[in-house]
């Protein structure tokens, strides 16, 4: 008698089974390519954006976009207006000073906690990014290459201090940073003292001296600070978006 045939799946070959997208997975997804558009400036600041324009410049459904819009209104980066659309939340200066004093408060206990939690191999990662960004490996100009050093490094400490709960303020308060360094605080940049104060903190972190890293990071965040408050006063009337 013949036996029939039949096609034989990837998973009954041995192979791993085909798996489609969850809707976790796509919100996460449009969750972070909307928030990077933000911070970049792809989207800028006070433009009005419509859902659906979303959605096929992501080529993703309404539903994940959605979701993700309103994770990002939560963290204060746009605005839901019904029957309007969606508005790109601007940051003044006093913003953004706002939210300096806000990372001073998470980010010198982060590092703190960083020092005594650090393993040898989160050093390493944190040397890495520093010796990277000094040897110029990386694309891009100044502000960029600034941008995607500091994220990195400050992102590592976060997870070297294995605290979840301050690790999720810290990004949220340090992604508003980021977006504030494409508008106007390149005026700020000082590629050489931002470089000494990371070498300052992981030295702090390596030793594990949980008060000198929380010192450094306190010395770094205020001395990024003043200039901005320098900014705020040389431009008063000055708006960011």
């Amino acid at each position: 008698m013949a036996r029939t045939s039949h096609p034989t799946s990837a998973a009954g070959a041995g192979g791993p089974p085909e798996r489609k997208a969850t809707a976790g997975s796509l919100t996460e997804q449009a969750y972070q390519a909307i928030k990077e558009k933000i911070i970049t400036l792809y989207f800028l600041p006070g433009q009005y954006l419509n859902e659906q324009a979303i959605c096929e410049l992501l080529h993703l459904g309404r539903t994940p976009v959605h979701q993700a819009l309103q994770r990002l209104q939560v963290e204060g980066l746009v605005d839901i207006v019904p029957r309007k659309g969606v508005i790109i939340q601007p940051d003044s200066i006093g913003r953004i000073l706002e939210i300096l004093d806000a990372r001073l408060v998470v980010e010198t206990e982060i590092a703190r906690k960083a020092a005594e939690m650090a393993e040898p191999d989160d050093i390493a990662a944190l040397q890495a990014i520093l010796d990277r960004h000094s040897q110029g490996e990386h694309g891009g100009g100044a502000i960029d290459a600034f941008v995607e050093c500091d994220r990195a490094f400050h992102v590592k400490i976060s997870e070297t201090s294995r605290n979840h709960v301050l690790g999720d303020f810290a990004r949220v308060l340090h992604e508003r940073s980021t977006r504030s360094w494409y508008l106007h605080l390149w005026q700020t940049l000082d590629t050489e003292a931002s470089d000494r104060q990371h070498r300052a903190i992981l030295a702090a972190i390596r030793a594990g001296d949980g008060e000198a890293a929380a010192g450094a990071m306190r010395e770094h965040l205020t001395s990024l600070r003043e200039r901005v408050a320098h900014l705020q006063q040389t431009a008063p009337r000055r708006a960011l978006g």
